[in-house]
Formats: C-alpha cells, structure tokens, sequence
C-alpha cells in the first residue's frame, strides 16, 4: 500500500514544486503581501463598480455569484481552490503565497466592495474608476510579485499550460482568458468596453509598476503575468 501511494505521490508532485518558505523574512514578506493582497480587492471592487467591464476571472466570478447567490469575493476564494487543484494536477509549483492568494485576496475585495458605491450614468467617474483599478493592479502586482512567494493559481496555471503546450506564455494566457470571456459573458458576467480596456492596459500597467517600485522578475514572464484577474 505505501509503495503505491508513493508511486502516486511521485506521478502528482514533481521535484521542487513547492517553493520554500524563507523563515527568517516570513513576519516582514507577510505584511508586505497583505498590502498587495488589499490593493488588488480594492482594484477589483472599483472595476465590479465601476460598470464597464472587468478582467476575465472577475467576469467569470461575478457571473457565478450571481447565480449561486454568493458574494464576488466568496466566489474568488471557491474558484482559486479549484483552479489550485488543477494547478497541482499539472504539477506546476507553489509556494505559500499562491494559498495567501486565494485565501485573503477575495475578502479584502467584498470589504472595499461594501464601501464602494456602484456607479452608473456618470461615464467620467466610471472611465476614472476603470482606469484607477488598471493602475492599482499594477502596483499590487509589483507588490505581491516583489515577495517571491510563488505564484497565484491562476497564473500558475498559465505556467502549466505553457510548460505542458510548448506554446508562448502570451499564447498560453490569451487562450485562457479569451475561453473565460466567452463563458463569463455566457453566464452573464459584466463584458464591457471595460474588458477590452482592461486586457490593452494591464500589461503596460503592471510593466510600470515593476519599474517604479524596482521590482525584478523572478523567473521569465512574471511581469507578463502579474496576478490574472
């Protein structure tokens, strides 16, 4: 029994998959994280109010609570641990911010969606909100990233689908997400203009912030990547 359940562990878990944990840091790296844990719920939350259109795992979030009548930020934390099982399945590696992600970055998105008022007729503050949340991204990209504590389970799973298809990470993310907008928007997620803006814009965001904040990538892509919401 022990010898099969090794040779299941050894087909599921390949060497070095999970990232260390840097003890000596850890009090430091973890309030750092949870800042950028906080920026990216509240870019969420003003791109969910501002009523334009938002990222693709946003759209796919919304458009199940709203059928599960569940909150955005439950349904993060619910899709983030199913995504994580995919993630593991691919034996692509973790580390203890990718669980850091699920767990904290969806209430830190329903505590600013309660304070943020949903905006509609005034499509200057709504441009404003849109384009606030692009650049709040950025900079919580640059924040969580300049941790080092392992990718998110949604990029992780770009990774994976990189490593596993041979294919460009841009081609392996654009693959992704062009798939959960087309179910998001089938399941009634909010796709707007805001979506197309928010998929030209993030990049160029996140690439900013990484400079502004002198944050150096920690394997090839990273800055292409920066959370996927």
């Amino acid at each position: 029994m022990s010898a099969r359940i090794q040779r299941i562990a050894a087909l599921t878990f390949r060497p070095n998959m999970f990232k260390p944990i840097r003890w000596k840091t850890f009090p430091r790296d973890f309030l750092v994280i949870q800042v950028g844990f906080a920026l990216f719920g509240l870019s969420i939350a003003l791109l969910i109010r501002a009523n334009l259109g938002t990222g693709p795992w946003a759209m796919l979030e919304v458009a199940l609570s709203q059928i599960f009548g569940l909150t955005p930020g439950t349904m993060s934390v619910i899709v983030g641990f199913v995504v994580l099982g995919g993630v593991l399945i691919l034996r692509e590696r973790i580390g203890w911010g990718s669980l850091g992600n699920i767990m904290f970055i969806g209430p830190w998105e329903d505590l600013a969606l309660y304070f943020i008022p949903s905006v509609t007729g005034n499509l200057l503050l709504q441009v404003a909100m849109l384009l606030a949340g692009i650049v709040i991204m950025g900079i919580a990209s640059a924040v969580y990233i300049g941790v080092d504590a392992g990718a998110g389970p949604r990029d992780s799973l770009m990774l994976a689908v990189k490593r596993l298809s041979g294919r460009s990470l841009r081609l392996a993310r654009g693959a992704i997400e062009v798939t959960l907008v087309l179910v998001a928007w089938l399941l009634g997620g909010p796709a707007g203009i805001g979506t197309v803006v928010f998929a030209i814009l993030i990049g160029p965001s996140i690439q900013w912030a990484f400079k502004l904040f002198n944050v150096q990538p920690h394997r090839p892509g990273e800055a292409e990547l920066g959370i996927a919401k």
